[in-house]
């Protein structure tokens, strides 16, 4: 496997892994802060929801639009530290610093001035985003060729990981506590501080830490130079078309699209139905429990999700595994609809280990069929892109989160909800209901039937392996 940073089948280092995984919690922490702090754009700054579906989408589709570019840059760097060590530590700094600046909004500004600024600083976030992300999951994916040494890096990073779900909902308790803050949208500013810089640190530890072969000779890699750019747009667009061809790879985008974005476009409603339908729009009545809900489920992925996931991936296919996973958080979702009682906010939280199966299973297993996914394209393509790959992959998860991001708004108007009011129109908190629980539902059952006959087995990928192995030792 050249230019990979591991080459052995041999289980990679704790250290390792756990260095991938700190990186991946800032991965996540960054989408987890901007999920809850985006509340205070409406809420607190008096956006109307049409520019909150706007600040969604357009940095969402220009950080899409620039992860091919980015995978390509990677896979064909020429240097001493590697393909990807380099571009994970400068893209924590562009991410760190932007994600402070955007956050520093006052309620004295007008409110079109606010959306600038933000709008502004929100897509250099992005762009420092996709120049971090793409290297760094592609990190992931050379790690290792051994089938399931993949999905146990994948598990640990994944677990790692969900912490950043766990603590970001806790960001509410303090932003609505006039003890802790005057206002949200203060609290927002100082938290983005701690959120900004942190998560850079976090960010920079797999470039520091994880090992990486040199590049700087290697003939085989596209030259990156400004006479080259045209043929490397023709390169990437190539590549992405050969790697989207791919059937195995391409069922995989599509279903991770349609879980991970149908759940996005209603996850920014728990907040307004745990405060205007469970409390009846008393914020302070509503107290943690819109924090809870959000920490519980990270809680129930970390502690039940992931354990269970990587166990049965070891006992049985990739794909059944998915299955079944998605098929119990299809449950959890329709639990959630008979479980939001109000009066008694405790019952949502039976729902959320059976509710948790989807999202926390859902990178664990993709993420590690990827990988696998990218000795099938090396086998008939003779090239290792694993940036193409991640890059392709994250662009899916992306463009959707756009898509999400303004369909959000979209429902929002739809159902005549005034973000902000004390009382809300009749219909309007009972349609957010039904959106939250079947957008979610029809999107996993969509995904469940395009992986139905997802043919990547174990079996087929240790024979690819041996192809490859056998490849390289002629050469």
């Amino acid at each position: 496997m050249s230019n990979t940073i591991s080459t052995s089948s041999e289980r990679v280092p704790m250290s390792q892994k756990i260095a991938f995984g700190l990186g991946m919690l800032a991965n996540q922490m960054f989408p987890a802060a901007l999920g809850i702090f985006m509340v205070v754009l409406v809420e607190n700054l008096g956006m109307p929801s049409w520019m909150w579906g706007v600040l969604f989408f357009v940095p969402r589709i220009v950080d899409a639009f620039f992860d091919p570019v980015m995978g390509f840059i990677s896979d064909n760097t020429k240097s001493v530290w590697g393909r990807r060590r380099q571009y994970v530590f400068w893209g924590s700094i562009i991410m760190g610093i932007s994600f402070v600046i955007m956050w520093q909004l006052y309620r004295e500004d007008s409110v079109i001035y606010n959306f600038t600024f933000f709008l502004i600083w929100s897509l250099l976030f992005h762009i420092g985003l996709s120049i971090f992300s793409v290297p760094f999951v592609a990190m992931g994916y050379e790690m290792s060729d051994d089938f399931h040494e993949r999905t146990s890096i994948m598990a640990i990073s994944q677990w790692i990981g969900q912490w950043a779900w766990v603590i970001a909902p806790w960001f509410w308790v303090v932003m609505y506590d006039p003890s802790w803050f005057p206002n949200a949208d203060t609290a927002t500013r100082t938290l983005a501080v701690c959120v900004g810089l942190s998560c850079m640190v976090l960010a920079m530890i797999p470039a520091i830490f994880i090992k990486s072969k040199s590049t700087k000779n290697d003939h085989n890699l596209k030259p990156l130079t400004l006479k080259t750019i045209g043929g490397s747009m023709k390169e990437i667009i190539v590549s992405f078309k050969e790697a989207f061809a791919n059937k195995p790879f391409r069922k995989l985008c599509i279903a991770t699209f349609l879980i991970f974005n149908a759940f996005n476009t209603v996850a920014g409603f728990t907040f307004f139905i745990v405060v205007y339908y469970l409390f009846n729009g008393n914020a302070s009545a509503a107290g943690i429990w819109p924090t809870l809900f959000g920490c519980g489920g990270a809680l129930a992925t970390t502690f039940v999700v992931i354990p269970i996931v990587a166990w049965m991936s070891k006992r049985m296919e990739k794909k059944k595994v998915f299955l079944i996973s998605q098929g119990i958080s299809v449950f959890g979702y329709i639990l959630l609809w008979f479980l939001f009682v109000p009066g008694k906010p405790y019952m949502f939280l039976f729902a959320l280990p059976f509710f948790s199966f989807g999202i926390g299973s859902l990178f664990t297993l993709m993420m590690s069929m990827t990988a696998d996914v990218c000795d099938m394209d090396e086998l008939y393509s003779g090239k290792r892109r694993e940036g193409v790959f991640g890059a392709i992959y994250w662009w899916m998860v992306k463009f959707g989160f756009a898509i999400a991001g303004l369909l959000t708004g979209v429902i929002m108007s739809a159902v005549a909800f005034k973000a902000g009011a004390e009382t809300q129109p009749e219909g309007a908190v009972t349609g957010l209901r039904l959106f939250f629980s079947g957008v979610p539902i029809a999107g996993t059952l969509i995904a469940m039937w395009v992986m139905r006959n997802y043919d990547l087995t174990e079996e087929k990928a240790r024979e690819i392996k041996k192809e490859l192995d056998a490849r390289k030792a002629s050469a």
